[in-house]
């Protein structure tokens, strides 16, 4: 598995999950968004944490560097 997120990507979605994490936490969203936004959120920063994202491979993305 080769890294395909660039630092930048991998800041903006883990900026992406706090403010949702704040949103659910605050009480702004409810319910079945917020189930669905907390998923997504998760999946972000397991992404960030890995670099890499499964749906950049199809469309050939690369937002970092290559090595």
């Amino acid at each position: 598995m080769q890294q395909n997120m660039g630092t930048i990507d991998r800041g903006i979605r883990v900026a992406l999950a706090v403010v949702v994490g704040l949103l659910i936490v605050t009480g702004q969203i409810s319910g079945w968004l917020a189930i669905i936004l907390g998923i997504l959120a998760v999946v972000f920063v397991a992404t960030s944490v890995i670099s890499f994202c499964p749906l950049y491979l199809p469309f050939g993305i690369r937002t970092g560097s290559r090595k």
